[in-house]
C-alpha cells in the first residue's frame, strides 16, 4: 500500500479591520469554507461600530479556527500582531471589506511551494468606475512589488526576518515590505487563480480620499527607500491613466504626495525603525 500524501500545511489568515460591520461577516463566511487546515486571526483597530462584536461571534462559533483581539494601532502594527499570534509557518493577509473565492487559500498554498512570497489576483466585487483602474505598479529586479496586502502571503520566517510591516506608514506599507523582501533575495510568486474580491470605493469623496492617502504613502515610501522613479514603467503607467476618473485619481494622489512633502517635517521616515532587519543592498540607492 502506498503512503498517505502529506497533509497540507497550516495557513494563518491575518485580517486587520476597523469599522467593517457591513462587510466582515461576508468575508468570514467566505474564509470558513477554504481548504483546511487554517486559522483566522482578526485584529480590530478599535472599531466604533459592531465590527468587533461580529468578530467575537465568529470566534465563539468557530473556537478552533477564529481568534479575535482588539488593539488600537496602525494597520501595519495590527498585521504584525496577527503574525506574532499565528501558529502557521505560512501567513496570508486580506482585508475586512473583501470576499475570498472558495479556491483562494488553495491557490495561495500552492504558491508557497514555489516562493516565500505569494500574491493572488484582486478584482472588484462589483462593476464600478472606481474599480476599473490599474494599480500604479513599481518594479524591482523584474518583480512587481505593488501587490496589495489584501491578497498577499508570506512565509512567517521571512516576514519576521524582515521585521514585518513598518507601522509608521499611512499606506504603502505593503509595497515597502515587498521591496525589502525582493532586496533580501526573495521572489514573489503571482498566482492568478488565488482570487480575492474587493469592494471599490462607493462614492467620489471616498475615492478621492483613498487616492490622496495613496499619494501620501508613496511619498513616505521614497523617504525610506530613496528615489523610486526609475522603478516605474512610465509608458505602462501613462497608458493606465486615461479617462477623467484616472486623471482625478492622479491629481488627488499628487496632492497627497505634496501634502507629505510640506507637512512631514520631523515625522519623515528615515531608515528602518528598531527591530526591522534589512540586508545591505548591492544596487545602491534606487
Amino acid at each position: 500500500m502506498g503512503s498517505e500524501p502529506p497533509a497540507p500545511p497550516l495557513v494563518s489568515i491575518v485580517i486587520t479591520v476597523r469599522n467593517e460591520e457591513g462587510h466582515l461577516a461576508s468575508l468570514l463566511d467566505s474564509l470558513i469554507v477554504q481548504e483546511p487546515p487554517f486559522e483566522i486571526l482578526i485584529v480590530d483597530g478599535d472599531s466604533r461600530d459592531a465590527t468587533f462584536a461580529i468578530a467575537q461571534e465568529y470566534a465563539r462559533r468557530y473556537p478552533d479556527r477564529v481568534t479575535a483581539t482588539r488593539r488600537p494601532t496602525s494597520r501595519g502594527a495590527g498585521r504584525n500582531l496577527g503574525v506574532e499570534m499565528a501558529r502557521g509557518e505560512l501567513v496570508a493577509f486580506t482585508d475586512g471589506d473583501c470576499v475570498a473565492d472558495p479556491a483562494w487559500l488553495a491557490g495561495i498554498r500552492r504558491g508557497f511551494a514555489l516562493a516565500p512570497v505569494v500574491a493572488g489576483r484582486t478584482v472588484p466585487i462589483v462593476a464600478s468606475k472606481f474599480g476599473e483602474l490599474d494599480r500604479v505598479e513599481l518594479y524591482l529586479a523584474g518583480s512587481d512589488v505593488t501587490y496589495p496586502s489584501c491578497n498577499l502571503g508570506y512565509r512567517r520566517s521571512l516576514f519576521r526576518e524582515l521585521g514585518g510591516f513598518d507601522p509608521r506608514f499611512i499606506t504603502a506599507e505593503d509595497i515597502d515590505l515587498n521591496l525589502r523582501a525582493v532586496r533580501a533575495g526573495a521572489s514573489i510568486q503571482y498566482v492568478p487563480e488565488a482570487v480575492i474580491l474587493h469592494r471599490p470605493r462607493a462614492t467620489w469623496p471616498a475615492f478621492v480620499r483613498q487616492a490622496f492617502w495613496n499619494g501620501y504613502g508613496r511619498k513616505q515610501l521614497t523617504e525610506k527607500q530613496g528615489s523610486l522613479w526609475e522603478r516605474y514603467r512610465i509608458e505602462r503607467l501613462a497608458a493606465g491613466q486615461r479617462g477623467y476618473v484616472a486623471m482625478i485619481r492622479l491629481g488627488a494622489a499628487v496632492i497627497g504626495y505634496l501634502a507629505r512633502v510640506l507637512t512631514g517635517g520631523r515625522d519623515r521616515l528615515g531608515p528602518a525603525p528598531p527591530g526591522e532587519r534589512t540586508r545591505p543592498r548591492a544596487d545602491g540607492p534606487s
